[in-house]
């Protein structure tokens, strides 16, 4: 999860009341990345060329397809998290904005006084965060860690009942 998180709760600026950014969490740097690929390939061709050399050459073939394969792995896991998502709340509304590795945005918008946070424990263990108003449910953070969901469930409920206590029901 984004450090967005904890420097934002307190966001007084344009109104708003709460504001941060959820994104999938990646544990290896664009930096470490490079030195992992480099070392895994300079392995794989000095195995490779050890084969080579005692006569098994179609092996060395083997070893770039591995590497080749795990770039691609790399590559694919780095694009999905490209995702975030941003959650807005001011006195009347909590927006929700979700941008995907494509680029594709989903945008929700709910009254702050009638969105209800809900956090449910599924049967395997895990937990699903989900916003929901009006019949409409919107799931919240899927990427983030069971801990992570409760932590910004527990802000996002604390935020909405200071968005509520300082404004007016609607009719």
């Amino acid at each position: 999860m984004s450090a967005d998180f904890e420097r934002a709760q307190g966001a007084q600026a344009n109104g708003s009341i709460f504001s941060a950014t959820l994104t999938p969490h990646r544990s290896l740097s664009k930096k470490g990345f490079l030195i992992l690929m480099g070392a895994l390939s300079a392995l794989s061709f000095v195995t490779g060329l050890a084969f080579a050399w005692t006569g098994a050459w179609p092996v060395l073939g083997f070893f770039g397809l591995d590497v080749a394969l795990i770039y691609l792995a790399f590559k694919l896991s780095y694009r999905s998290g490209r995702l975030y998502e941003r959650v807005d709340l001011d006195r009347e509304r909590l927006t929700v904005v979700r941008v995907h590795p494509s680029g594709k945005v989903e945008r929700y918008e709910f009254p702050a006084y009638w969105v209800r946070v809900l956090l449910e424990l599924l049967p395997d263990g895990r937990n699903d965060l989900r916003l929901t108003s009006h019949g409409r449910v919107v799931p919240l953070g899927r990427f983030l860690t069971n801990e992570e969901r409760d932590s910004f469930a527990t802000a996002l409920q604390t935020a909405l009942r200071r968005a509520r206590a300082g404004g007016t029901q609607p009719t």
